[in-house]
């Protein structure tokens, strides 16, 4: 893997999870269904640039990023280890960048953190 973050996720955050998966099943994206407890909060689409197009209720965003005040989109970034999820939150929290959710242990194994950037 690359030495620095590496841009791997981008999450759009939707208000009616259906239509947004009917809209872009249209335009061709490959959007398997999920387990029907998720089907309704979270898909995702693998690009073929290998990016994952995440697609999540709005209920399911106000759980992995705590801060969430609303919005469309975020976009994931992969690093090497569990330990760059911390520091690079360190570092851009400590260089002014707002917090919205500090490091955590995600239930899906995954270490998050969300930080805004500039325009929010």
């Amino acid at each position: 893997m690359a030495e620095g973050p590496l841009l791997d996720q981008i999450n759009l955050v939707v208000s009616d999870m259906e239509a947004t998966v009917d809209f872009y099943r249209r335009l061709g994206l490959d959007i398997p269904d999920t387990e029907p407890a998720f089907q309704g909060h979270h898909r995702t689409a693998r690009l073929p640039s290998g990016i994952d197009l995440d697609i999540d209720s709005v209920e399911f965003a106000r759980h992995w990023d705590k801060g969430w005040r609303g919005g469309t989109g975020v976009f994931g970034f992969k690093v090497d280890g569990r330990e760059q999820v911390d520091a690079i939150y360190t570092d851009l929290t400590s260089a002014g960048y707002i917090g919205q959710q500090e490091p955590y242990d995600a239930f899906w194994g995954a270490r998050n953190a969300i930080v805004e950037d500039p325009s929010g």
